[in-house]
């Protein structure tokens, strides 16, 4: 209703490349089917058709971190995690976009235009976020190192706490608090 749909068409017609991640790969088959009306009243609704496939709802929710190695150019490693309640099946999960020991995840149609996962976290691989804005069409990608900076963010927030807050009195206030 919001044309959506036109506005990816239109992207794809032109050489764009699209990314589904989790409900966004469910939304790129044909339909997702909620029977138990997990995410509402709704117990069926049609999907973009992008990827031949469709997606069921179900009660128990999939949640795993998962090592595996993303489907495109280099077989880049990737680490992440998968949380959804649906279970998707088609004949578009042949060519996965994501391939980890046991099992393989997600679709890429077979332009390679359209890349869809169930994994979360994927972009905070330095290497991985590399390939796929490379994938995207950006060359040359300077991607951030998400655990550098984590790092280097937790280092500040304790230089704060420490140059600002009276740790000593805390430590005081805690055995006090303990004591009575």
């Amino acid at each position: 209703s919001n044309g959506w749909q036109e506005a990816i068409q239109r992207h794809l017609r032109y050489g764009g490349k699209l990314m589904g991640i989790c409900g966004g790969l469910q939304m790129l088959g044909n339909r997702i089917d909620d029977p138990l009306q997990i995410e509402g009243p709704v117990k069926q609704a049609p999907g973009l058709a992008l990827l031949d496939m469709s997606t069921r709802l179900e009660a128990e929710k999939q949640l795993r971190r998962a090592v595996g190695r993303l489907n495109l150019k280099g077989n880049t490693p990737v680490s992440g995690y998968e949380i959804h309640a649906g279970v998707s099946t088609g004949p578009a999960l042949r060519n996965p976009a994501v391939q980890f020991p046991d099992y393989d995840d997600g679709a890429i149609s077979a332009d390679g235009r359209i890349f869809g996962t169930y994994l979360h976290g994927l972009f905070d691989n330095r290497q991985a976020c590399a390939t796929l804005l490379e994938w995207a069409g950006l060359h040359a990608a300077e991607t951030p190192d998400y655990e550098a900076r984590r790092e280097q963010d937790i280092d500040r927030l304790a230089d704060a706490l420490e140059q600002h807050l009276d740790l000593n009195r805390l430590v005081t206030f805690e055995k006090l608090s303990r004591a009575g």
